[in-house]
């Protein structure tokens, strides 16, 4: 089985579902509230286990309820936790409203999550004994960049999703392997809209780059190939937190598979449609089951 090292978020996703978001000033009536457990660390973590992999998490939670139910979640999924710290405070958290057409507003509190500024004794060899390293960036950049020096040293692929969107450092994108952003992360970071142009522009920094489209799909982009574009499954989305984080965790077990890219974009396109159909983040990540009873090549 592939072997994913994931660094990054735990958070309790604290969602409120409603018929159409407040704008600011305003006050609205939600229909139902739901802790869940989330963060973009944890969610690729469940994500890539439930489809397949052995996946060890690297991150922090509090010494809180929050806590002790993220750890918990993350094992029930297969998902290791020896290298899940436990610090004293609490826990982060993700406060989410949800419209009734599927889209989110979102702000992250870090708790737990901003202690993790370093690679703690025995992270560097877990990285080192993985096929790949997932990170993001909702810890401290310090440690996002420790990772990902340490899995270029020992020949480890590394994947990072530039989320929440912020400038990267020259030395974290040498270190990137295939960098996963989606359409509005890719336009930060680079100034231009349209996806391809985009991506052409990441290029100057990182060898290969995925794109993701929401509904649209996909699109792959690489320094000695033409760009491909993949078509997502239509569906009518319910919930879409949590989906590119569905999309990220597959496409990791698909490639540590060594599939094409092309059937690795369309089977983490799968995943992800499945995903927005239900509702929370991590509750809502399918199993390899699922995903193979509905990919079509």
């Amino acid at each position: 089985m592939t072997h994913i090292a994931v660094l990054g978020s735990t958070n309790m996703d604290l969602v409120t579902y409603v018929e159409k978001a407040p704008h600011r000033g305003e006050t609205v009536t939600g229909r139902e509230f739901r802790t869940i457990p989330g963060g973009k660390g944890a969610n690729q973590a469940i994500a890539a286990a439930r489809a397949g992999a052995t996946v060890s998490m690297i991150g922090a939670v509090g010494n809180d309820g929050f806590g002790t139910r993220l750890r918990s979640t993350l094992e029930h999924s297969g998902v290791t936790t020896d290298h899940l710290r436990t610090i004293e405070g609490p826990s982060g958290t993700a406060h989410i409203v949800v419209d009734d057409e599927g889209g989110n507003a979102i702000v992250v509190i870090p708790g737990a999550n901003g202690t993790v500024d370093h690679l703690a004794p025995g992270d560097e060899g877990l990285i080192a004994s993985a096929d790949a390293l997932l990170l993001q960036l909702e810890i401290p950049l310090a440690a996002v960049l420790a990772g990902a020096r340490s899995a270029r040293a020992h020949g480890v692929r590394t994947l990072l999703t530039p989320a929440p969107a912020q400038p990267l450092p020259p030395e974290l994108l040498d270190a990137t392997d295939l960098l996963v952003p989606n359409e509005h992360e890719a336009a930060t970071l680079t100034g231009r809209s349209d996806p391809f142009a985009a991506g052409a522009a990441l290029l100057d920094r990182v060898p290969r780059v995925v794109i993701t489209l929401g509904a649209a799909g996909s699109v792959y982009l690489t320094r000695d190939a033409e760009p491909l574009a993949v078509p997502a499954p239509h569906v009518t989305a319910v919930d879409s937190t949590g989906a590119g984080d569905t999309y990220v965790g597959a496409l990791a077990v698909a490639l540590g598979e060594e599939r094409p890219i092309r059937e690795a974009m369309a089977w983490a396109a799968t995943a992800a449609a499945l995903s927005v159909q239900r509702e929370g983040a991590s509750a809502s990540m399918p199993y390899r089951s699922e995903i193979e009873a509905r990919y079509t090549s």
